[in-house]
């Protein structure tokens, strides 16, 4: 899925949604659309200036890990 040999396992479903909500929105493939939404993300917990430990709490409540 990712270039470089890089490889990410999603649900079937999960898989699907996000192949329709990239096809949707434009974008020219599922990579693109893929990397665009984390790195959107993760902007959001660079912008706040967090420590390691606060981007772990929150990324924890909002169940991205456990």
């Amino acid at each position: 899925m990712f270039g470089g040999g890089n490889k990410i396992k999603l649900d079937k479903d999960l898989l699907e949604k996000v192949k329709r909500a990239a096809r949707i929105a434009g974008y020219s493939s599922t990579e693109e659309f893929v990397q665009h939404v984390l790195e959107r993300e993760i902007s959001k917990f660079e912008e706040g200036g967090d420590s390691e430990e606060e981007i772990r709490k929150r990324m924890q409540g909002l169940g991205y890990i456990s």
